[in-house]
């Protein structure tokens, strides 16, 4: 079970694009055996696509891989080197917090006027609702790493890769 918490993102991920690889290899062999398409492949893909975003963002904030100009901070002082990335990691949280609180007020604005997807029209707010736990992941994954740079005082955890 632990083994699943710590590495929930990367098996979601794995069985994400694993899934969207399947269905986009039986849309192309449909396609040119028949000459149609499976309607509801470009919209099941483009929320894939999203999804692995979402997740892979979370698997590269736990590894302390995200975006981040460092340039500034390391030509800081040790002393303000701390309050720089206290202030960093704050603004950090906040932004993904919005982020996840946004994005659950798209899903709930989705469920309330029945909005329904274009190619198998089943409720749209399906493919949202785990964009805002996706959000909460990065947080939470974002906060381990922080916690380990703040305890150590170095940004260089080796996490082997899938």
């Amino acid at each position: 079970m632990a083994f699943i918490l710590r590495e929930a993102e990367k098996i979601i991920c794995a069985v994400l694009f694993l899934a969207m690889t399947f269905l986009g290899f039986a849309n192309v062999v449909v396609r040119y055996g028949t000459h149609y398409s499976l309607a509801a492949t470009e919209e099941l893909l483009t929320n894939g696509f999203l999804l692995l975003t979402i997740f892979g963002a979370a698997i590269a904030a736990r590894r302390g891989e995200h975006l981040a100009v460092g340039l500034v901070h390391d030509l800081l002082p040790r002393p303000v080197r701390r309050v720089v990335f206290a202030l960093s990691v704050l603004a950090s949280a906040l932004l993904l917090v919005l982020s996840a609180w946004f994005s659950w007020q798209a899903m709930t604005n989705m469920m309330g006027n029945g909005m329904r997807s274009y190619g198998l029209q089943i409720p749209a707010w399906y493919y949202q609702a785990a964009v805002p736990f996706g959000f909460a992941l990065v947080l939470i994954r974002y906060l381990q790493h922080a916690w380990v740079v703040w305890r150590t005082g170095e940004d260089h955890e080796v996490i082997p890769d899938v």
